[in-house]
């Protein structure tokens, strides 16, 4: 099992040996790749579609891609001036079309989203148990080996503007794009590492002399990102090839530039070293990779909060993706056996190098997976779904928070309706935006999904051929058929929805008598 600074490594490495072609609408692959062949070994490629087809080339050496540049030419504009930067986005067109178009072929495509939900459960119908429904869908929804290696080259190029500047930096994604839960279309998060450039400058203390280089200094770390997000975001937008829609938000609490990258098809957010969101990712790379039920859990818990508006891509009161991924960890980790251990557990596996301190705060933990013993755990998918929406149902979230460090409940330190321990800045709320009325909507559709699921009759199923299992959770609830619906008013769901309700009358009974009041 690799660790993920190994993974991170080796794809990076990856992206700095990879260009991307746009191709016509039919070409012979065969030819295509024998003449790239003739710049050097074609070690991996796959085509795939957006605004066009494309054609994603690894070589196996990086020098073969300056051999393959001394080849392409400049654009030729007779309306527009280019702007004169050579990057690894090239344009091929048949010098002959009428005559090549005889011997040329479609492609093979390589899919680059996921199938629609409606799809999605048409397929899941046709399954023999919930468990694999579920890993039908992360089948489908998981990011793919191609779309993988099309997110590290994104970050690469943009990685060639920032070196113009800084020779020795870096562009990694973090967050979805590297910690196993990302899905097919996510948006790439990635930032710019200085980190490399520290290292090399503590190696260069030998010799009689303390050495230093001559550097702009400015009043804070906060002016010094904004200033290179600045320079950096204007030079995609004036000279990057297909960056478009460049929106610097450098005021935020962690400044970004946002960008839409038209090669690759990405929306991608740009911030510089954010050491805590990379240990993050790590940690939820290292608890998607212990058992496979985790994933699978996740993708399912993640879909159906979709489907039930209960999260959102556009920030707001709901639930974040984040949120809900760290709470699926955290029932994990409450399982008889639990299925993963807690962060103090993984803290106790680590040894010196696995030692981090950020901005103060303890990030330490193993980084090696096979230090962690596997769980003994033998619950299947089927019954971890169900008890995942009782446990929530009934979790008292008035009194308590959810903290992934000790994998227990704990007295929340102050109000929010949902409280979830962030788990390396422990003062801090990762889930402060959700307000009371979407964690109710939460709860009682966690409740609602559980009584569908304890109420599922096998022999009914086969007789209506109705969506059921997991499927049957991916329909909003009021769309499906009127019987369905009558049934599950007679559950705990129903109860859950007239406490709701009597309790919205009660607020707009005292809001009336405070009005009257007035």
């Amino acid at each position: 099992k690799k660790t993920f600074t190994e993974v991170q490594t080796e794809r990076l490495d990856e992206a700095e040996r990879t260009v991307l072609i746009k191709c016509p609408p039919r070409l012979n692959e065969r030819k295509l790749l024998q003449y790239l062949s003739s710049h050097g070994d074609v070690k991996s490629h796959f085509f795939f579609e957006n605004r066009g087809i494309h054609v994603l080339i690894e070589f196996s050496e990086k020098n073969s891609i300056a051999s393959l540049q001394d080849a392409i030419g400049i654009p030729s504009a007779a309306d527009h001036h280019v702007v004169p930067f050579k990057s690894r986005l090239f344009t091929f067109m048949l010098k002959n079309p009428v005559s090549q178009a005889a011997e040329e072929i479609s492609v093979q495509l390589s899919p680059q989203c996921h199938i629609p939900v409606k799809d999605l459960i048409q397929k899941l119908c046709h399954a023999d148990s919930i468990s694999s429904q579920m890993y039908i869908l992360l089948n489908e929804y998981q990011l793919t080996e191609e779309n993988i290696k099309l997110r590290f080259l994104a970050c690469s190029v943009v990685q060639d503007f920032a070196r113009a500047y800084f020779p020795d930096s870096t562009v990694k994604p973090f967050g979805s794009s590297v910690n196993t839960f990302g899905k097919l279309g996510c948006d790439v998060d990635m930032f710019l590492d200085f980190h490399d450039t520290q290292k090399h400058a503590r190696k260069m203390k030998k010799g009689p002399f303390e050495m230093e280089y001559q550097m702009k200094r400015l009043p804070s770390e906060r002016l010094a990102t904004q200033k290179i997000l600045s320079v950096i975001g204007d030079c995609l937008d004036h000279f990057g090839p297909g960056c478009v829609s460049v929106q610097k938000i450098l005021n935020a609490r962690c400044p970004l530039v946002k960008f839409s990258h038209q090669p690759t098809g990405f929306q991608c957010d740009l911030s510089v070293s954010n050491s805590i969101a990379i240990k993050s990712s790590e940690l939820l790379y290292i608890y998607g990779c212990l058992d496979p039920r985790v994933r699978a859990l996740v993708f399912s818990v993640r879909c159906w909060a979709r489907v039930h508006g209960l999260t959102n891509s556009v920030p707001g009161a709901w639930i974040t993706n984040f949120s809900l991924t760290m709470m699926v960890m955290f029932f994990l980790q409450r399982r008889s056996p639990p299925i993963i251990p807690t962060l103090d557990q993984l803290k106790a596996l680590s040894d010196e190098k696995d030692k981090h301190i950020i901005g103060g705060y303890d990030c330490s933990f193993v980084s090696d997976l096979n230090k962690i013993k596997p769980t003994k755990n033998t619950e299947t998918l089927d019954v971890l779904l169900g008890e995942f929406f009782e446990y929530f149902g009934n979790f008292d979230f008035r009194k308590n928070s959810i903290n992934l460090r000790k994998g227990k409940e704990v007295n929340k330190p102050e109000s929010s309706p949902l409280y979830i321990w962030n788990p390396f800045e422990q003062d801090l709320n990762i889930s402060k935006n959700v307000n009371q009325a979407q964690l109710e909507k939460f709860v009682a559709v966690a409740r609602e999904s559980a009584w569908i699921l304890q109420k599922e009759d096998e022999t009914q199923r086969m007789i209506n051929k109705e969506p059921w299992g997991l499927a049957a959770l991916l329909i909003p609830f009021g769309k499906s058929n009127s019987s369905r619906m009558k049934n599950r008013m007679k559950g705990i769901g129903s109860e859950t929805i007239r406490s709701l309700l009597d309790s919205l009358k009660l607020t707009n009974a005292n809001s009336l008598q405070k009005a009257v009041g007035k």
